[in-house]
């Protein structure tokens, strides 16, 4: 099963891109963004899924350089 993630700016809170994983990714992370940026993660955050709801939403907060 697929991770579908949104990638979170850590200096603005705004939303880069959403991006698939394999697994679960793991705080140490490190990845390409569209951009061709190579970033890091900050930390990854787990929310709870809606009411009702399978899909539970989860964000990567990186710090991108440019």
């Amino acid at each position: 099963m697929s991770i579908i993630a949104q990638i979170m700016n850590s200096t603005t809170g705004e939303i880069i891109q959403k991006l698939k994983f394999e697994r679960m990714p793991k705080p140490w992370v490190t990845f390409h963004l569209s951009t061709g940026e190579q970033v890091t993660a900050d930390r990854v955050h787990v929310g709870k899924p809606a009411p009702g709801k399978f899909i539970t939403p989860v964000e990567v907060w990186v710090t991108p350089k440019g």
